[in-house]
Order: C-alpha cells, then structure tokens, then sequence
C-alpha cells in the first residue's frame, strides 16, 4: 500500500514522480528512446525507466549529464511543476490514490503507462475530484461539524488553552512594530499590515457572506468600513486576515481544517491585541492584591469583554496557575460556546458536543438576565454535582439578541476575584430533570395535556453548515468583488 498523503514518504514519492514526468518530457522532446539516451549518459535504459516513473531518485552527476544531453539547466529538472497536461493529471491521479480515504477502500492502485488514453485518465481524475468533492460535503454536516468542534475543544484542554507558538510569533511581531503599553491601535494594525506586506482597504461592498477578503496578488485586505462600537472587531478582523499569512495556512482541505484555521488566526488576533508578556505582569499583579476582574482586563487593553474573558483563560492557567472556565450563552439559555478546564459540569449530547446545548436555569449565565440593572458584572456561586464555582457574567445586547459572557473558577481559587464576597448563592442538580426542567407539582396537574406549545429551533439545527474551499464563502461573489476592486495591472 502507498504511504499516507500527508507523510514525508508520501511527499518525497510525489517529488521523485514529477522529476521523472520532466526528464521524460524533455527526453520525449529530444526525439530519444531510454535506449538511446541510455547509451548517451551511460545509465541503461531500466535504470532511466525506474527514474522517469518516480521509482528512483537520479544522482547530481545524472542530472548534470541529463541537461547537458538535452541543452538545459538541470535546475529545470527540479522545478516542481509537471510539465505538461498529461503528466499533470498523471500525478493528481497519483496523489488521490495515496489519499487515506482512498487506501481505506482497498482499491488496486492503477498505474498511467502511455497505453493508458488521455480519455481514461481524464475520467479517472474526474472521478477522485468528485469523491473529494462529495467527501468535503459530506464533512459539513452537523453531526460531523459537532464533532470536530467537540475534538477541537477538548484539545484545547489538554493545552490548557494556550498555544505557545502563536503567542511567540504574536509577541514578536508587536514588538516590531513598537507597541508599547495599553491598546493596540487602528494605526499600529496597519503598520503590521505594512509590514506583512499588506494595505487595509475599507469597502462597503464586501459579500455577505465574507468577514474580509484578502487579494494576494496584490497584497490588499479588504475590511468593512465600521464594525462595533469602539472598532475592537474592525482590529480583531483585520488581524485574523493577516493570521493566514503569518501562520501559513494554505487553502482548508476539510471542515475540521477550516474550524483548526479559524480558532488559530482567533488565538493570534487576540495574542497581539492582548500581548502575553503585557497581559501576565497586568494580571500577576491584581491576583496578587486579590483584586483579578476581567472587566480591568478588558479596559486596560480596549477590547471587548468576550474577548476579555477568552484570553483570560489563555493565560490563567499557564501563568497565573488558576484552572478556569469560560461560555457564551444566549438569551434562551442555549450554549453558544464553551471552554473548561476546572470540571465545570457542561451540559452535553451523547458524543460531548455543548453547543447549543441548554443552561441550567441555575447557573450565572441565565439568572444573570434577571437583575434590573445589567450594566456591571453580575457574581454568583453556584453548587453543582462537580462541586461549588464561582462566575462573573456580563450581559448584552447584539443583533441576534441578548447574551451573556461567563468567566469563572472552582470555589476555591475565588479568593483572588473582585466580587468573591457575593451573597448570590444557587443549588444546582442538573442533569437531574428535578433540578429546573420539571414543573411543580401544582402547575404539572394544573396543565398536563391541556396545553399545546408551539416550539422555537434553535438556529443551528436546520442551518446549512458551510461548505467548499473556504467555508460558507460564495466563490463567485468574492472573485467579482475581487475583479471590482483589484488595481490595474
């Protein structure tokens, strides 16, 4: 069986094959046999055969002789590109066959000898592009895209949330560009877009369905000309943008590819706007006067709160040695997202996906919305099965309604939080059905089979998940918006 696509042996298997396709095109050109070429550069001809279908790796010496012979540099030889259509499909043939999805069919592995129409190969590749095709699709599901998510966050987990590459390359980069104490700037985003060889443009016209488009050719991000009150997703988004560079993402290959891509340039926007080093000194210090608040985190660095409240668990258990938890819920209590690495009980389905899961009615991320005055952080304990924790929630309004932001800790870590000393104290049993979804006896008999609700989905049950190259991107609409707005060449 060929070696996996994805490996080194696999990769060095496709170099060899597309430098065997070129010294055949050029040998095929010079009107020689292997015999004759054989005689010419003193190889016999089933060593050169070998060569020529990827099955050996010729010497320097060969590759010098081989381009005196044929009147070219012997660089031409190690260009990577096939050298014409022929052996362009010949070689994609070659890499959907060491596919492991492919392998996983016990399929015999079908060779391109020249006996082989054009027509034959041509519907073969044909075929592997559609299973492809068909294999992505499938990938967006949304039993598929809960489990990816759910891998994805588990992972995270066991990093305890932290990616130290990211942060090393994040820090780097903002101390090329001077950035000094405080807020990130407009201006300072744009100077590390300079840098990165990027100019920010601010249309009104990007697709719908874009969050930014980013033109390489020309070195151009296109972002939308306001985001949010105080601009702190207009810097986030712009920095996600240049994310794909820095980190060197190519092209998704797959829905769980994508999800990976997205949570990387999300860590790396973050670690730039929230520098590590910066955000550690910051937070050592107030957990030192017992006095950690994420609403002084988000102030002292001019970003969002949600944003707050994420790097905050970036950095609490790697640096501040506090084991935490953190969620966004929606006015109905559904989960949107969620990270935890203190044993908060989350509420899950059978494979462990949480989102859009529901609340205990208990917990701060739901009785929060029942305070009058929601302007500042809301503190509560909550006894649950997995033991007491304590949370701050702030709440809010946005397009899609009212949310709330929850960050929080094991009772015992709360002694280094402002709002430990909260009187706001909940018991909850859940999953126990008695805990908050069982009515009360009297209003059981009052209405069993007496009424008749007509239920809300949540959104995400029915949504089409996203889809192609670029999830959830309609190619068309961005390459028009593409061809509008590139400068002339």
């Amino acid at each position: 069986m060929a070696p996996n696509s994805n490996s080194p042996a696999a990769e060095a298997d496709l170099d060899r094959l597309v430098l065997g396709k070129r010294i055949r095109h050029f040998r095929t050109r010079a009107g020689l046999t292997l015999e004759q070429l054989g005689e010419r550069v003193g190889v016999v001809a089933s060593q050169l055969s070998l060569i020529e279908n990827g099955r050996r790796e010729p010497k320097l010496t060969l590759l010098q002789a081989l381009g005196r012979e044929f009147s070219v540099d012997p660089a031409e030889f190690l260009t990577g590109e096939a050298p014409d259509h022929r052996s362009s499909l010949e070689i994609e043939l070659e890499r959907a066959q060491n596919a492991p999805g492919y392998q996983r069919l016990g399929l015999p592995h079908v060779r391109t000898p020249r006996t082989l129409g054009d027509e034959a190969l041509e519907s073969l590749v044909g075929l592997h592009r559609e299973l492809a095709r068909r294999s992505r699709a499938a990938a967006t599901t949304s039993e598929e895209a809960r489990r990816v998510n759910t891998a994805i966050r588990m992972k995270m987990r066991e990093q305890d949330n932290w990616l130290p590459d990211i942060e090393l390359v994040a820090s780097d980069l903002m101390r090329r560009i001077g950035h000094g104490a405080g807020a990130v700037t407009h201006r300072q985003v744009a100077m590390l877009a300079e840098l990165l060889g990027f100019t920010l443009i601010f249309v009104d016209d990007l697709p719908s369905n874009t969050r930014s488009i980013t033109d390489l050719e020309n070195g151009r991000i296109y972002l939308p000309p306001a985001s949010i009150p105080g601009g702190h997703g207009l810097r986030s988004l712009a920095l996600q943008a240049m994310a794909h560079r820095v980190l060197g993402h190519a092209e998704p290959a797959s829905y769980a590819e994508f999800l990976e891509q997205r949570l990387q340039i999300n860590y790396f926007a973050a670690a730039c706007l929230i520098p590590e080093a910066k955000a550690v000194d910051f937070l050592q210090q107030a957990k030192r006067n017992r006095n950690l608040a994420i609403e002084d985190l988000r102030d002292a660095f001019g970003v969002t709160h949600e944003a707050a409240a994420h790097r905050f668990t970036n950095i609490a258990t790697r640096h501040l040695d506090l084991r935490v938890h953190h969620y966004r819920a929606d006015g109905a209590g559904s989960l949107v997202r969620g990270y935890e690495n203190d044993n908060l009980p989350f509420p899950s389905d059978d494979s462990g996906s949480i989102e859009g899961e529901v609340l205990c009615h208990k917990w701060g991320g739901r009785t929060a919305f029942d305070r009058t005055n929601r302007t500042s952080e809301f503190y509560q304990y909550t006894d649950t099965p997995n033991g007491t924790f304590w949370s701050s929630v702030q709440t809010g309004d946005a397009e899609q309604g009212p949310f709330a932001i929850a960050c929080g800790v094991a009772f015992d870590d709360a002694k280094w939080f402002r709002g430990r000393d909260t009187t706001e104290r909940m018991a909850s049993t859940c999953p126990d059905p008695a805990c908050c979804r069982t009515p009360a006896p009297g209003l059981l008999s009052r209405w069993e089979g007496k009424a008749w609700p007509s239920a809300r989905m949540h959104a995400h049950v029915l949504a089409p998940l996203p889809s192609g190259t670029f999830p959830g991107v309609d190619d068309t609409e961005m390459y028009q918006f593409l061809s509008k707005h590139a400068p002339e060449a």
